[in-house]
């Protein structure tokens, strides 16, 4: 084969493969991307990005900075537009740099910007990322170094826009270019907004610890630094206990980065204890209820900016900068109605000059109205001003036996059945011995009933009427507590952290009256997911936030929500709730008493409102309760609060809470609903087709009971669906802690029908019954 052959073959071949023409030339894609091309357009791009980027340097002044002048006052309204109040008056006290401690500064770089002494103020891949992030309305991302944390306080906004970003990386290339790092980390601090209304280094360190700045100690300087990032979830006064171990987190490796920047000596560090703040002082004319309202208003609205991607912190900051106009669901008779209920059933009664013990009670309660999800009225304390911390969305008390409904609901949602195969309903029967062990757990668990009352075969209504502890235990156990607190989430609990042991059928969990309200507010409305909404509007400048329906989509069946309500009417018809049985509309509620008496709850609900109470103990000051202390603001027992002598002077959720309760919606409207009564959609529980009740067993028990055992049914009771009694004790192990005796008293069938609000003339009835009531 000659040479013209040989080409012309391979010219063909070619051809054939789709690579080159007649001429030799490359075909299709070959021609669109060679290696000079693409060099072209990646030199091409880079070309243009500069240009822009220069273009941008140019016509992008330094602008003046904002103006504290130009700060409004933020307006709150109650739901029929009244003025409730005004805020936004700018706590800030500039201070120089040589003010400021040397440790203290290096805990804000070692925490926000290792590299600050040492950059061009600006972190070019960080700020792609959260340009990126924006752009695709993922806005959370950070990636700010100090310089442009401080033109973005000082020269801009918190607006999270692409725009904004882009002004402020070219800010601060010539800022960081014109002012010397010292200004910057200065002028940083004194922009930085802390929470509790204060903004700047100085303002803070009064704010928190009560000093001037001069006078910060670098670990209370690592307290404030870690606290920038979001200071209402990381201030110590009003933290979950979520909130407490991130902020505590983030302190320490304020302290672990400062050794590691040879800031701070390992020694110094090992001898530094987390630096508890003060209490806050509360703003002025924020007294009463006010405050409480004010700020449920505003951790509402902090996180509906959030959710639109806004940071915490910028978050927080935006909305304490003023300028708002913000309209709450709170109705203004009711929420007064409210406070007059809490005041005539608790606080009048209290005497904390007499009974040191009645300073340590502390109240908080939730209306909502369960078609809507609006928050109707809210008791956060009996003063802001001199509590800040608003007991009605506190989420550090244990719910105690109102949690029980929910692990009921899990089994109804799941069809679970009992261990010897029985489906779990209202007429399931349990051994209901105090201190029973669970079967079928890892974990050992035997928990006591009230007063290690012993009931033997009980059903599942009577259980949930007395509340019975072993036959939940048990019934946590046969569902499967993973699943338990799974519910519990969906219906809108904290369960970050929580784990599934069998101790949480008790409520050992934390949980906040607006949780528990929404969670009941859920049965009320047939499973449709209730959030309870405190905001009605919110406008800025003219711009209104969109706010998300508080109705959402089903989470429970409405047969489960249904029975759960329908078993409910029991536990107030004929259990521990009966003091705020009422003729004329149904109730259906829960009470509830944790461990050790530190808490206290009734939450309960008609056709048209719930309403969540919870009574806690917080120790006013430091103290000592039969041998044990309890740190200022500990959790201590609310035994003995208002002279209370009967049952030991326990307080229980059957007495304070359902009282105040019970006032409340004695004020109310005589009917809730369709006549009164609910619309339930279920052939189960009290309220439709009473199923049979089984009294309490008084069987023999190696361990006698410590009160008297309720009498026994006349006839052979039913086989129980768990196994047979077990010797009680009073004292299992479980997972680490001590099993909880979480309950009042059993109630019986016998207890007389009481009326609302009329307290037996003795403490307990003619059965041992405990319904919670005190001696007027």
């Amino acid at each position: 084969m000659g040479r013209a052959d040989e080409r012309r073959a391979r010219q063909q071949a070619a051809r054939r493969a789709g690579r080159r023409d007649r001429k030799g030339r490359k075909r299709g894609i070959g021609r669109l991307f060679t290696w000079k091309k693409i060099l072209g357009a990646v030199l091409g791009a880079a070309v243009v990005a500069i240009g822009a980027f220069l273009f941008l340097y140019m016509s992008v002044p330094v602008p003046a900075a904002n103006a504290d002048a130009q700060r409004q006052s933020n307006v709150y309204r109650y739901s029929d537009g009244t003025v409730l109040a005004r805020t936004g008056a700018v706590n800030r006290e500039i201070v120089g740099l040589d003010q400021v401690p040397k440790g203290v500064q290096h805990t804000f770089v070692a925490l926000e910007n290792k590299t600050f002494y040492k950059d061009s103020g600006v972190d070019f891949k960080g700020t792609a990322r959260a340009l990126l992030s924006t752009v695709t309305g993922h806005g959370r991302q950070g990636g700010s170094t100090i310089t442009q944390q401080y033109v973005k306080n000082y020269y801009l906004n918190q607006d999270q826009t692409a725009t904004r970003k882009l002004k402020e990386l070219v800010i601060s290339l010539k800022v960081d270019r014109n002012k010397s790092k010292g200004d910057i980390l200065a002028g940083y601090m004194n922009t930085s907004y802390y929470g509790r209304n204060a903004y700047g280094i100085q303002a803070a360190a009064q704010a928190y610890y009560g000093v001037d700045a001069s006078r910060l100690t670098v670990d209370q300087g690592a307290y404030l630094a870690a606290l920038l990032q979001a200071p209402s979830q990381y201030d110590w006064a009003v933290a979950t206990p979520t909130g407490k171990k991130l902020v505590t987190q983030r302190w320490a490796n304020v302290l672990k980065n400062m050794v590691s920047m040879h800031w701070l000596s390992e020694q110094d560090r090992a001898a530094m204890k987390f630096p508890v703040p003060i209490k806050p002082r509360p703003q002025a004319g924020l007294g009463g209820q006010t405050g409480y309202l004010v700020d449920a208003a505003d951790r509402e609205l902090e996180n509906r900016l959030e959710a639109e991607g806004a940071s915490a912190s910028d978050a927080q900051a935006r909305v304490a900068a003023g300028g708002w106009t913000i309209t709450l669901n709170v109705d203004r008779k009711k929420e007064a109605r409210l406070e007059k209920a809490v005041k005539a059933q608790l606080t009048s009664k209290l005497e904390p000059k007499e009974r040191p013990r009645d300073a340590d009670a502390q109240a908080g309660a939730v209306s909502v109205d369960p078609r809507t999800g609006r928050v109707l009225a809210l008791y956060g304390g009996k003063d802001y001003t001199t509590h800040a911390t608003s007991n009605a969305t506190r989420e550090d008390y244990q719910p105690a036996s109102t949690f029980k409904p929910v692990i009921f609901a899990t089994a109804l949602e799941k069809g679970a059945h009992t261990q010897d195969g029985k489906p779990i309903d209202a007429s399931t029967i349990y051994d209901g011995t105090s201190g029973r062990p669970v079967k079928g757990s890892s974990i050992a668990f035997a928990p006591t009933n009230e007063g290690h009352a012993n009931y033997g075969p009980i059903t599942v209504q009577k259980a949930m009427d007395d509340s019975v502890n072993s036959v939940f235990a048990q019934m946590g156990v046969d569902v499967g507590m993973s699943d338990v607190l799974r519910t519990g989430a969906k219906l809108g609990m904290d369960m970050k952290d929580q784990q599934p042991y069998p101790s949480q059928t008790l409520g050992t969990m934390g949980a906040s009256p607006l949780q528990m309200a929404g969670v009941y507010a859920t049965f009320d409305n047939h499973g449709r997911l209730v959030t309870p909404a405190v905001l009605k509007s919110a406008e800025d400048q003219g711009r209104s936030i969109a706010l998300p329906d508080p109705v959402g989509g089903r989470v429970l069946t409405r047969d489960t929500a249904d029975s759960v309500t329908s078993v409910l009417t029991g536990v107030v018809d004929q259990g521990t709730g009966s003091i705020v049985r009422n003729k004329n509309f149904q109730v259906a509620g829960k009470t509830g008493t944790s461990d050790d008496d530190v808490s206290a709850w009734f939450t309960g609900f008609t056709p048209d409102m719930v309403t969540s109470v919870g009574l806690f103990g917080e120790a006013a000051k430091a103290e000592s309760v039969e041998g044990k202390k309890y740190p200022q603001y500990g959790h201590v027992p609310l035994t003995g609060t208002g002279g209370l002598v009967a049952q030991g002077g326990r307080v229980n959720g059957g007495g304070y809470p359902a009282q105040i309760w019970g006032e409340y919606m004695s004020g109310a409207d005589t009917v809730h609903g369709a006549a009164g009564r609910f619309d339930l959609d279920t052939d189960q529980g009290a309220a439709v087709a009473p199923s049979p009740t089984l009294s309490p067993s008084s069987s023999p028990s190696t361990s006698p009971s410590t009160s008297p055992s309720p009498s026994q049914s006349s006839s052979p009771p039913p086989s129980p669906s768990s196994s047979s009694p077990a010797p009680p004790s009073s004292s299992a192990p479980d997972d680490g802690q001590s099993p909880p005796s979480s309950e009042e008293p059993p109630g019986g069938d016998s207890s007389p029908p009481v009326p609302p609000l009329s307290p037996p003339a003795q403490p307990g009835g003619a059965a041992g019954r405990d319904d919670g009531f005190f001696s007027p």
